[in-house]
C-alpha cells in the first residue's frame, strides 16, 4: 500500500467514488456477437472489474451508420442493445467498478467496406483509414449527428452505464471540427474557436440535459507533434479549458497519436513510456472542474504511481497492461505489484488481431477474450492433483508449468539451456525488447512461489522421461532453424544453393553471438517479422552494414498489423540499412549473394561477408509418440513452428485440461 499510496487513493467523480486511480480505458475489443454484447464481452470487462480497476470505459459505440468502423462494432441507433448491455453493466458494478461507454464517430476516417456509407466529415477531406474521400456534411446532417450522440448516451444510461466518454481524440469527427486544417467551413460550424467547438459543446450540453446531473461525462482528446497541421498543445489546452468552463465535463483523458500518425496511437516498445504525462500536467493547469486522465504507455503500477504522485494527472488509463494482467490493480492493492504480469508492448494480439478485424487477445495472457470459457485469468484448484513433467522452458513450457501449478498439480520443468525462455529470450535481446526478459524473470518468481521445480542445464533423453515418476508429460521442446535454409518462394530449389560455401547463419546464432559475421551482412527476412527485422536492427546497431532482402513488398510486412513496421524501418534506414524487396536469394557465393527479383527475374550480386537466413523453422521433437502409461501432450513449436502467442495459448490450454 505504501509503495503505491497515491495510485491507490480513492477519488470522487460526479458523486461516484472510484476505489483507486486506475482506469481500464476505452478500446475496440471487437467482441460483439452480431452487433450485441454477449458472454465474451461481458466476461472480458468483468474480469478487469474483479481485478480491481476503479473505472471501466467500455468499447466505443458508433453513434450513427456513417461511423461504423469494425466488424465487431455494437449496433448503433437501436434500443435492442439495452437489455444485452444490462447483463454487462450490472455485474461490473457489483464487482466495485464504475462503468461508462465511449461514444464515437470517426468522421472522414471511415471504412466503406464495413459502413457501406459515405464518411461524414466537416469539410469532405480524405480518409486516413482507407483510400476514400468523405462527404461534407450539411447543417441538417450536423444536427443529425448531434442528436445521434445524445440518443446513444440516453441508451447508455438506460443500459446501466453510469456515464459516457465523448470521443474527440486521434483526429476523430470532433477533432476534425476543432482543427482548422480539417475544418474549412465558413458557416457557424467553422472559422472561430467558438464555431469550431460548437459541435462538441452542443453534444455535451444536450447529453447533460437529457441524462441528468448524476451522469458522468468524459471527454477523450489526444496530442501529437508528428504533423504541424494537427492541434498544437496550446490549441488543445484552449479547447479543453473552454469545455471545462461549462461544468459539464467531469474528466478529460488524453491519448497520443492519431489517424495521421497511427504508430503512436498504440505505441509499441519502440516508444517511450508515459507519453502523455507532460501534456496532462499542462491540462491540469487549465481545468477547474474536470479530473485529468493520462493514457498511452502507462504500462506498470510504477509508471502510474509516478504520474499521480507528481501531479501530472488525477487518473491513469492502463489498457494493454490490464489486458496482459487483468488483476494488475488488485495485485497492487494487495502489495503484490511484483506479481503483475507485465505487458511487453508488442501489440501482436491486441491491436494486431483488431487490425485484421478479429476480437482481441494477448500474446502473453491467452485468457484475454476467452474469460467466458476459461474462467477468467484465475484458476480452479483440481480435485485430483497429478505429477507433471514439462520438457522445455520456452513460452509454451513456461505457461504450461505455471498454469498447472496454479491448479494444484506437482510440477517439474526441465530445460536443456542454462536459462529459461528459449528463442523468446533471444527476441528479448533485440534492441528495446528487454520487457520480454522482464517477463521471463516474472515466470521464475512465480515458479518459486508456486513450488515448481525448475531444472536448468538438463537435457532429457527418452529413457529419462520414461523412467520419470510423472503421470503427465508435456513436451515443449520448440523448434530449430532449417539446416538447409530453404526458402518458401523458391520451392523447387531445396537447400540454399551455395550453402556449403560457409558463412551462412541463423538469427538464433546471431543473437547468441555464435556467428562470425564480418562487416557486411545480408539478412533474408522471409517471415516479415521481428525474427528478421529485430536481428537486422541488432546488427546495424553494432555498426555493421546491413542489407535486408525480403520476398515481401516491404520490410516488416507481418509487423504492420502492430503498427511497428514504419518506426522499425525508419530506425533501420537511419542506421544505414539497405532494403531489397520482392527478392529471394538465388545463390550464396561465400563472399556475396545473388538475389533474384520476383517481379522481373533479373539477378544482381550483392557483396557480403555473411548471410543470415530468417526462414521458417522446423519442429524439434526427438521423442517417441508415447511413454508407456504416461499421458503425453505436445504443445508449441514442437507440434508446429509458429509465433509466440500460440505457444502461450497451448501452454495455458493444456494446463486447464490436466
Amino acid at each position: 500500500m505504501t509503495q503505491h499510496r497515491n495510485l491507490l487513493s480513492p477519488i470522487e467523480l460526479r458523486g461516484q467514488t472510484l476505489r483507486n486511480r486506475i482506469v481500464f480505458g476505452a478500446h475496440t475489443n471487437n467482441m460483439s456477437d452480431m452487433g450485441l454484447p454477449g458472454p465474451r464481452t461481458a466476461a472480458y470487462l468483468l474480469e478487469r472489474a474483479l481485478g480491481g480497476a476503479a473505472m471501466i470505459v467500455a468499447e466505443p459505440m458508433p453513434v450513427h451508420r456513417t461511423g461504423v468502423l469494425t466488424r465487431g462494432n455494437f449496433l448503433h441507433s437501436t434500443d435492442e442493445i439495452i437489455p444485452h448491455f444490462r447483463r454487462v453493466t450490472e455485474p461490473v458494478k457489483e464487482a466495485g467498478a464504475v462503468i461508462l461507454q465511449q461514444l464515437y464517430h470517426v468522421g472522414a476516417h471511415g471504412d466503406s467496406d464495413l459502413s457501406f456509407a459515405p464518411h461524414w466529415s466537416p469539410s469532405g477531406h480524405a480518409s486516413y483509414h482507407d483510400s476514400d474521400g468523405s462527404h461534407r456534411m450539411t447543417e441538417a446532417e450536423i444536427e443529425v449527428l448531434i442528436e445521434a450522440h445524445v440518443a446513444a448516451a440516453v441508451r447508455c444510461r438506460r443500459a446501466g452505464f453510469q456515464g459516457v466518454e465523448v470521443w474527440a481524440a486521434y483526429h476523430s469527427l470532433l477533432d476534425q471540427f476543432w482543427t482548422p486544417w480539417s475544418n474549412t467551413r465558413d458557416d457557424q460550424w467553422g472559422g472561430s474557436l467558438m464555431n469550431r467547438t460548437r459541435f462538441s459543446r452542443s453534444i455535451i450540453e444536450r447529453i447533460r440535459r437529457e441524462c441528468g446531473e448524476d451522469f458522468i461525462i468524459g471527454l477523450a482528446v489526444s496530442t501529437s507533434d508528428a504533423h504541424d497541421v494537427t492541434l498544437s498543445v496550446e490549441s488543445l489546452l484552449e479547447i479543453v479549458a473552454l469545455h471545462d468552463a461549462t461544468g459539464h465535463v467531469d474528466y478529460v483523458t488524453c491519448g497520443h497519436g492519431g489517424y495521421l500518425d497511427f504508430e503512436r496511437l498504440m505505441p509499441t516498445f519502440l516508444f517511450a513510456e508515459k507519453l502523455t504525462a507532460p501534456v496532462t500536467e499542462q491540462i491540469k493547469g487549465v481545468v477547474r472542474h474536470a479530473k485529468v486522465t493520462s493514457e498511452a504507455h502507462v504500462r506498470t503500477p510504477e509508471n502510474a504511481e509516478a504520474i499521480i504522485a507528481s501531479g501530472q494527472a488525477d487518473l491513469v488509463s492502463i489498457v494493454r497492461g490490464q489486458i496482459a494482467d487483468p488483476h494488475l490493480a488488485r495485485k497492487t492493492m494487495e502489495g503484490r505489484a511484483e506479481d503483475v504480469r507485465g505487458c511487453i508492448s508488442c501489440n501482436q494480439m491486441c491491436w494486431g488481431r483488431r487490425s485484421r478485424d478479429y476480437w482481441i487477445s494477448c500474446l502473453i495472457n491467452p485468457s484475454a477474450g476467452r474469460e467466458w470459457e476459461w474462467g477468467g485469468d484465475r484458476f480452479t484448484k483440481t480435485d485430483a492433483p497429478k505429477s507433471v513433467l514439462v520438457v522445455g522452458a520456452g513460452p509454451a513450457g513456461l505457461e504450461a508449468a505455471r498454469a498447472a501449478a496454479e491448479r494444484g498439480h506437482r510440477v517439474e520443468i526441465a530445460e536443456a539451456a542454462p536459462q529459461v525462455g528459449g528463442q523468446f529470450r533471444l527476441a528479448g535481446m533485440q534492441p528495446r525488447r528487454a520487457q520480454i526478459l522482464d517477463l521471463l524473470d516474472w515466470y521464475e518468481r512465480q515458479f518459486a512461489k508456486l513450488g515448481v521445480t525448475l531444472r536448468l542445464n538438463t537435457f532429457l533423453e527418452a529413457d529419462d522421461i520414461a523412467a520419470h515418476p510423472a503421470e503427465v508429460v508435456i513436451v515443449a521442446t520448440g523448434s530449430l532453424p532449417d539446416p538447409e535454409a530453404r526458402q518458401r518462394w523458391l520451392p523447387s530449389a531445396g537447400a540454399l544453393p551455395g550453402l556449403d560455401n560457409g558463412g551462412v547463419w541463423t538469427p538464433e546464432e546471431v543473437m547468441r553471438r555464435e556467428a562470425k559475421l564480418g562487416d557486411t551482412v545480408i539478412v533474408l527476412d522471409e517471415g516479415g517479422n521481428w525474427r528478421g527485422v529485430g536481428t537486422a536492427w541488432a546488427l546495424a546497431e553494432q555498426g555493421r552494414r546491413v542489407v535486408i532482402v525480403t520476398p515481401d513488398p516491404y520490410v516488416g510486412k507481418e509487423i504492420a498489423r502492430t503498427s511497428a513496421d514504419g518506426p522499425a524501418r525508419a530506425r533501420l534506414a537511419r542506421l544505414g540499412a539497405r532494403f531489397v524487396t520482392e527478392h529471394v536469394i538465388s545463390r550464396w557465393h561465400g563472399n556475396g549473394a545473388s538475389v533474384r527479383s520476383l517481379l522481373t527475374g533479373k539477378e544482381e550480386t550483392i557483396p557480403a561477408s555473411a548471410l543470415v537466413m530468417a526462414t521458417t523453422n522446423i519442429a524439434f521433437d526427438p521423442f517417441p509418440e508415447s511413454f508407456g502409461d504416461k499421458t503425453v501432450h505436445r504443445i508449441g513449436d514442437c507440434a508446429a513452428p509458429r509465433q509466440g502467442p500460440y505457444a502461450f495459448h497451448e501452454g495455458r490450454k493444456v494446463a486447464l485440461q490436466i
